[in-house]
């Protein structure tokens, strides 16, 4: 079989890899997606049956199109964030190729090109793109053997209520999955217990505006880098039920029991460290402080919007909140599953170069690698705080185009001849 040659190569077809084919296609730069799936594959098989975009359609979308069967106030679902990404590769005209799994790629010998094996021949690329994104392999920590006596699961193996056997649910993690699959869990009648973490929780909206609207007046979508002690602490929204805050002591009202982070386990018993209290806390002074920030945009803007006396008013701590729980025994409390949100590592195995740090994680400055012609797209942080975003990827995708094509002109380079 002959070898394809392609100036670019972009491993993945999701929302990274459409957005980086945009650009490199108004560029004029011959290139090739290879998805091993369907085009974002992880939207239609990893999330629950319920799932809504965290953002609005207005602000969570490719500049040059909207969603079709959504208002600019709506959230999502996950069906209708497939169709977009389906309707948008069809719309650019995207080379892409599904179905086709990328098992190595290493640098030629003596050439400034690379060579990729797939499950259907070789491709000769002088750029590869690693549009993988963040979220692949899940993280369960080994807390719990996988031989006890109770059913655990990945966030990303949750479907609905329904799937999982009767008695009452740990879900470990409280970002946005964690948080919104408890809560649909308490809706359906379950028992629930959330081991909380730090974590951020900004209102879902505020005087009239979403707290997306309020990250980017307030410039903290562009923040570049995170704050000192923050890398392990998650952020909780939701756009379900037409998008609300979430709230842990109103979960916690409603019958959901609040522990602290998950710690260790034995003899059947998992124990919990004492810091439930304070990781609630931390969630509400992160809201208070952009509800503050926001009031003070507004007076020095001169903004007619209307006050909200209301969203400062927080429920009184919840017993379990003055009363930690520190020990669960599963047998006694009748816990049948736990689902572990609790984030995903990577795997870039297929990915022979020397662009990576003792932990496996991509070593890069806004997707750009040491080695000439490898790139990084769709990582958390890749260049300001949106980059995880739909639209903060199209704007990283942007960076490493022109990127590429400043190194082709240099590359087509020839001087003058001499007198």
């Amino acid at each position: 079989m002959p070898v394809e040659t392609v100036d670019t190569l972009i491993v993945g077809g999701g929302q990274a890899g459409l957005a980086m084919s945009e650009h490199l296609s108004a560029a004029g730069v011959s290139h090739l997606i290879l998805e091993r799936a369907r085009i974002a594959e992880r939207w239609r098989t990893e999330r629950w049956d319920s799932l809504k975009a965290n953002g609005p359609a207005w602000h969570d979308r490719f500049p040059s199109m909207t969603f079709a069967k959504d208002g600019p106030d709506d959230f999502p679902s996950k069906h209708n964030v497939v169709e977009y990404f389906e309707d948008y590769a069809a719309m650019i005209k995207a080379p892409i190729r599904c179905g086709v799994e990328v098992t190595k790629v290493r640098k030629l010998p003596g050439r400034s090109r690379f060579l990729a094996e797939t499950s259907q021949g070789q491709v000769e690329a002088t750029n590869v793109v690693a549009a993988t994104g963040p979220f692949q392999r899940p993280a369960i920590p080994p807390v719990i053997p996988k031989d006890a006596d109770v059913a655990q699961m990945h966030s990303t193996a949750y479907r609905n209520p329904d799937q999982l056997a009767k008695g009452a649910v740990l879900v470990v993690g409280a970002g946005s999955s964690g948080g919104q699959i408890a809560d649909e869990l308490l809706r359906a009648g379950r028992r629930v217990y959330l081991s909380v973490g730090p974590h951020d929780r900004p209102p879902r909206s505020y005087r009239g505006r979403d707290f997306v609207w309020w990250l980017g007046v307030l410039g903290k979508w562009d923040a570049s880098a995170m704050t000192p002690g923050t890398e392990h602490v998650t952020i909780s929204v939701s756009g379900a039920h037409g998008g609300q805050t979430v709230d842990f002591r109103r979960y916690a009202a409603r019958g959901m029991t609040l522990v602290g982070m998950t710690d260790h386990f034995k003899d059947g018993v998992l124990h919990f460290a004492d810091d439930v209290g304070a990781n609630v806390a931390h969630g509400d002074a992160n809201y208070l402080s952009v509800l503050d920030e926001a009031d003070a945009y507004i007076a020095q803007h001169g903004l007619d919007l209307p006050e909200e006396p209301d969203a400062r008013i927080m429920a009184p701590d919840p017993d379990c909140v003055r009363n930690p729980i520190l020990q669960l025994d599963l047998a006694q409390a009748d816990i049948a599953t736990i689902i572990w949100a609790t984030g995903f590592t990577v795997d870039y195995s297929w990915l022979d170069a020397d662009v990576f740090d003792d932990k496996g994680r991509p070593v890069h400055q806004r997707g750009v690698t040491t080695t000439p012609g490898i790139y990084f797209l769709g990582l958390p942080w890749q260049s300001r705080r949106g980059s995880a975003f739909i639209w903060g990827v199209w704007h990283d995708a942007k960076y490493l185009a022109d990127q590429i094509c400043i190194q082709r002109a240099y590359r087509d380079y020839h001087p003058s001849a001499q007198p």
